[in-house]
């Protein structure tokens, strides 16, 4: 069996992977690359509202801890295509069954803040 990980100690390493997952802008690079392979500009199209900035930030950040591979096309002009490798395709699963809860519970959020700040 390999080494037990725990990611409520302050000096595990799971933490940085949970880190990863949980940033601002990589569960919609997940999403995005799904179905297929993206340059840039497409994935800058398909998820509204990500700067240039910062996409390629998430972008770097993802291909460093093996999520996404970067392929360089030698065509006129060059350009770049981003792919989820199978570890990054392993979060899938996870991360379909929390974009459907979301998605499922946004009326029951929704209602709960809307009663918070009645009470405020």
């Amino acid at each position: 069996m390999g080494k037990a990980y725990n990611v409520m100690a302050a000096t595990c390493p799971s933490r940085t992977v949970l880190h990863r997952i949980g940033a601002r802008w990589t569960v919609f690079v997940v999403n995005a690359l799904d179905t297929r392979t993206m340059r840039f500009t497409e994935l800058k199209a398909h998820i509204r509202g990500i700067t240039p900035k910062a996409l390629t930030e998430t972008l770097r950040a993802m291909e460093s801890d093996g999520l996404i591979s970067r392929t360089e096309i030698p065509a006129h002009p060059p350009h770049v295509e981003y792919s989820l490798t199978d570890l990054g395709r392993s979060l899938l699963i996870p991360l379909r069954a929390v974009r459907e809860w979301a998605e499922r519970h946004v009326p029951d959020i929704e209602r709960a803040r809307a009663q918070a700040d009645s009470h405020q």
